[in-house]
């Protein structure tokens, strides 16, 4: 019971009330005969009583937000993203992807046997003909992924309208 934190549990259960009555018994016995306790002691209350005593909150003004709100106004807003992102890697990443697929079409085109001809009694044209192109594009799933492709392309072209509206508008305030 010597242990210095269990001394301070103690005492702060004793000076909020919340002891039992055999733990507060021995809690002032051991405050009447030892002097690290009734140290502790003197101390803890001393901090209640600071405590108790400077717990007037200071409430901001009716004003606070709004004050606030025009500080902020006042200050420099972030700059667009397109003013801070390296147009010169955005290329470099294009030009690399597009580097990319013009290697990979030019491979495909390497690959191809020129010297046969594509008649229409080739073989491969024929298995073509032969799908049966109602059973992929008549599924449920198929329209609903179609669809959402369509609502998405939409979405994407009026944020692009949207964009060029705002710099032409942009332009003209600046």
């Amino acid at each position: 019971m010597h242990i210095p934190q269990n001394i301070e549990e103690k005492l702060w259960s004793y000076i909020d009330g919340s002891l039992e009555k055999k733990e507060l018994d021995t809690v002032e016995e051991l405050l009447r005969s030892n002097n690290e306790w009734k140290n502790k002691y003197a101390e803890l209350m001393e901090v209640h009583q600071l405590m108790k005593n400077n717990m007037d909150l200071e409430h901001p003004s009716l004003r606070f937000t709004q004050n606030v709100m025009e500080e902020i106004s006042r200050l420099y807003i972030t700059p667009a993203t397109r003013n801070y992102i390296n147009k010169n890697v955005i290329w470099g990443i294009g030009i690399f992807f597009l580097t990319t697929i013009i290697g990979l079409l030019i491979y495909g085109f390497g690959q191809i046997d020129w010297s046969q001809t594509g008649g229409i009694d080739s073989p491969q044209l024929q298995e073509i003909n032969n799908i049966n192109w109602s059973r992929v594009f008549s599924g449920t799933y198929v329209n609903v992924f179609i669809m959402v492709n369509i609502l998405l392309g939409l979405m994407l072209l009026d944020m692009y309208l949207t964009r060029k509206k705002n710099e032409r508008i942009r332009e003209r305030n600046a």
